[in-house]
C-alpha cells in the first residue's frame, strides 16, 4: 500500500525546519548507503546524529505520534530516527530497494524496514524533477508532495528519485517497523479501520460498529508481532 499523508507537519514547523536545514552542513549521501545503493545514490545528506538532524527528527517523530492516519495505516512498532537529504544540480537516486535491517546509530538496536517514508520540505514549485517513483504490481507511481506532507510505501518496493534539474529537493526519509510485517495484512486492517470510522461517524449507534471493532482487534491480536 502506497499512501500519501497530508499535513504531518504544520506550516510553522516546516518554516522552522527550513531555517535549520538552510544553515546546516551537508555531506555526501553515500555515507548511509549500502553497497547496492551507493552505486545509484547521488545526493547530499545531513550527518546522522548532528544537532540539526536530532532536533528535526524529534519534531517529526512527535508529530507522527499524533497523526491518526499514520498510526492507522502503519501500525508502527519502531521508527528509525529520520534522516535528511537534498538533491540539486542534476542529482538523483537510481532504482534500488531499501536494506531489510537498519542498525539504529549509537545503540545496539536494529529495526526491520517494513515501510519507507519520505516527508517533503520543499514545495513542488521550488524544483523541477525530483519525483519519487515507486514500483508495484500496478505500475510506477510518481510522488511529489507539498511541504509537510509525507508518503509511506512498502520497503520491499523498487523505487528511485528522478534527477533534479532546477532548485533543490529537500526531504526527510526514514523507515518503520510495523507490528504487522505483511503489507497485505496491514492494508486489510487499514481498510477495516477506515470503514469502522465511517460507520461510527454516519451511524454512531449502529450495533455493527462494536462487532466490527471486535473483528479488527482480534485480527490485530492474531497477527501482531511485538
Amino acid at each position: 500500500m502506497l499512501l500519501s499523508i497530508p499535513d504531518v507537519l504544520t506550516t510553522e514547523q516546516v518554516a522552522q525546519a527550513r531555517q535549520i536545514l538552510d544553515k546546516a552542513e551537508w555531506v555526501d549521501g553515500k555515507v548511509t548507503a549500502g553497497y547496492q545503493s551507493a552505486r545509484a545514490k547521488d545526493n547530499m545528506q545531513l550527518p546522522e546524529g548532528s544537532p540539526a538532524a536530532r532536533q528535526l527528527g524529534d519534531m517529526i517523530v512527535a508529530a507522527l505520534g499524533k497523526n491518526s492516519l499514520f498510526l492507522s495505516s502503519a501500525l508502527p512498532l519502531r521508527v528509525f530516527p529520520p534522516l535528511f537529504n537534498r538533491y540539486t544540480g542534476g542529482q538523483s537516486f537510481g532504482t534500488h530497494v531499501d536494506n531489510a535491517i537498519r542498525q539504529v546509530p549509537g545503540t545496539p538496536h536494529r529495526i526491520r524496514t517494513d515501510l519507507s517514508a519520505t516527508l517533503f520540505f520543499a514545495g513542488p514549485e521550488e524544483y523541477d524533477g525530483g519525483e519519487l517513483c515507486v514500483e508495484d504490481t500496478y505500475g510506477v507511481h510518481s510522488v511529489k508532495l507539498p511541504p509537510g506532507h509525507m508518503v509511506v510505501y512498502p520497503s520491499t518496493s523498487l523505487h528511485h528519485v528522478r534527477p533534479v534539474t532546477r532548485g533543490a529537493r529537500i526531504c526527510a526519509f526514514f523507515w518503520i517497523q510495523s507490528m504487522l510485517r505483511d503489507d497485505g495484512q496491514r492494508t486489510l486492517l487499514f481498510d477495516l479501520d477506515s470503514a469502522i470510522q465511517r460507520l461510527n461517524h454516519d451511524h454512531p449507534e449502529h450495533p455493527s460498529a462494536v462487532q466490527l471493532t471486535g473483528v479488527y482487534h482480534n485480527l490485530l491480536r492474531q497477527w501482531a508481532e511485538m
